[in-house]
């Protein structure tokens, strides 16, 4: 998997899981929600990503070599 692939898988789980908490255990953990959602808003218009720095770190492929 590819880290472009992997941040949006991971944004996508994180905010799932968020609401998930929030409805089972307790509502602050809409609080992951929202933060995930405001770090997706700001790596669209700044183009920086933590998540992305920490994948490059890890080892993860930046794109598909099979793709132009």
């Amino acid at each position: 998997m590819y880290i472009e692939r992997l941040i949006r898988l991971l944004a996508g789980s994180l905010i799932l899981l968020g609401l998930v908490l929030a409805l089972t255990v307790n509502m602050w953990f809409l609080i992951l929600t929202v933060f995930v959602g405001l770090n997706l808003a700001q790596s669209a218009i700044t183009g920086f990503c933590p998540a992305e720095i920490i994948l490059r770190k890890l080892g993860v492929p930046e794109k598909n070599p099979n793709k132009p």
